[in-house]
């Protein structure tokens, strides 16, 4: 029975593990099991331990609040960093896309109507010099 620690040490009553220590009232009693935390009419969070001595309830829900939220951040980043590797290797298994091909067009186009008009200034120039006979 955990009342028996009540008025002793903390130590004493959290070597039975069904046992939660009160820090303010020095009441060693059940932990109510049907309950994740502790009712405060039994005892406050942050005189609640269980456990260790050294970590009241109310630390414990911070410092559990803050890995798990970090744990969640760094999912949500490797997931995004995953995804991003697969749509990278995707675009240089699937090859160029739309964009590209579209710009590869246009770079063609381009190329050939300067071809075009080359051919033609060089045929201009070729007739001027027939011409005045400088060829």
């Amino acid at each position: 029975d955990c009342r028996q620690y009540t008025n002793k040490s903390c130590e004493e009553c959290l070597k039975n593990v069904t046992c939660l220590w009160c820090a303010s009232s020095r009441r060693c009693v059940e932990y109510p099991i049907r309950r994740v935390l502790p009712p405060a009419d039994l005892c406050e969070l942050r005189s609640a331990r269980w456990g260790v001595c050294w970590v009241n309830f109310e630390a414990l829900i911070i410092a559990m609040s803050v890995v798990g939220g970090t744990i969640l951040i760094m999912l949500g980043v490797c997931c995004c960093c995953c995804c991003c590797k697969k749509k990278s290797k995707k675009q240089v298994l699937e090859g160029p896309d739309k964009d590209e091909e579209r710009a590869a067009r246009e770079r063609e186009k381009r190329r050939v109507r300067q071809e075009e008009r080359r051919a033609e200034m060089k045929s201009r120039h070729d007739e001027i010099r027939r011409k005045y006979g400088t060829v």
